[in-house]
């Protein structure tokens, strides 16, 4: 079979289920495992996203609005590649390819298989009907049963420490609390999430919800975003002025973690997802240590303010 995962987290799949053979090309984000990027890209973001956050979002609202396309594939190539599948995702308009961004391309030719998650049943779900469609139901198997036992352990070790209240956002300008998965990975880390509901789309939020909730801890993890991008999105929540007066500013308690390959990608990253979570609010470790590799504890203004006043006692 010739595939084409135009899905980076069914990229991951395919790949973890020793298939990784089949594929024949790739979305533009499909960069896990690394030898994949070697691939035949076979799609592109119809817009510049390297401007900020905000201008990001204003125009994928003007484009939703105007029936204009978030993201071009190459539907020539895809023919030439003479893919037997084509994974694409039908859970939301903006984040990857749907199956009617493949059809305006290449028409009704190519075989879909669309996947859709909101929980982490359906990424297991979507796990499963991968192999299935892949004839390897048995492996399907195996590897749910192994994310589900990865998970466990966090849960395990996680119940040891007391249950810190904490934040997560998707998007920093405009605030999106995590839905999704991610407030059942919190769970998992014994962490209370005050904002954002299991098995909901994240969603745009006043920004007062986040002044009002002052959790002890605040992740910030935005959609797409690789960890550099996500750090520099530090100043656009600085902007605040209570910012500076939140518990998890003052007690030093802000993460920024790589969002794409992480937080909002729901392949075979989930359950580091989970231990990544469990570190950064007990300080666990599930073998290498990931601070500074996939998410970073920025140092905040309230901290350099406080050095700056001891050098200057001294």
């Amino acid at each position: 079979m010739r595939i084409v995962s135009l899905l980076a987290s069914a990229t991951e799949i395919v790949c973890a289920l020793g298939a990784g053979e089949m594929l024949v090309g790739r979305s533009h984000e499909c960069d896990n495992p690394e030898w994949v990027r070697r691939l035949p890209a076979c799609s592109a973001p119809a817009f510049d996203v390297s401007v900020s956050s905000g201008e990001i979002d204003r125009e994928v609202r003007r484009r939703l609005r105007a029936g204009e396309p978030l993201y071009h594939v190459q539907g020539e190539l895809i023919r030439e590649l003479h893919a037997d599948l084509v994974i694409t995702q039908s859970h939301c308009q903006v984040c990857a390819v749907t199956p009617g961004d493949v059809e305006r391309s290449c028409g009704h030719e190519a075989r879909q298989l669309s996947l859709s998650a909101i929980s982490l049943e359906q990424i297991f779900e979507g796990m499963l009907r991968i192999a299935q469609q892949l004839g390897l139901d048995e492996r399907g198997s195996a590897l749910v049963r192994s994310e589900r036992q990865r998970l466990d352990s966090v849960r395990d070790q996680a119940a040891r420490f007391s249950r810190p209240t904490v934040v997560m956002l998707e998007w920093t300008d405009p605030l999106f609390a995590m839905g999704n998965w991610g407030p059942e990975l919190v769970e998992i880390a014994n962490g209370d999430l005050l904002l954002g509901e299991k098995a909901q789309y994240s969603g745009a939020i006043p920004v007062e919800r986040l002044r009002d909730a002052d959790p002890e801890y605040l992740i910030v993890a935005p959609c797409g975003f690789n960890l550099g991008r996500s750090v520099r999105e530090q100043t656009e929540l600085e902007r605040y002025p209570w910012w500076k007066e939140l518990r998890a500013v003052q007690n030093g308690n802000v993460a920024f973690a790589d969002g794409n390959l992480f937080f909002n990608r729901s392949g075979m990253t989930v359950s580091q997802t989970a231990e990544i979570i469990a570190e950064i609010l007990h300080g666990i470790s599930f073998g290498e240590i990931t601070e500074g590799v996939h998410w970073r504890r920025t140092e905040t203004n309230v901290a350099r303010d406080q050095i700056r006043m001891s050098m200057r006692r001294a």
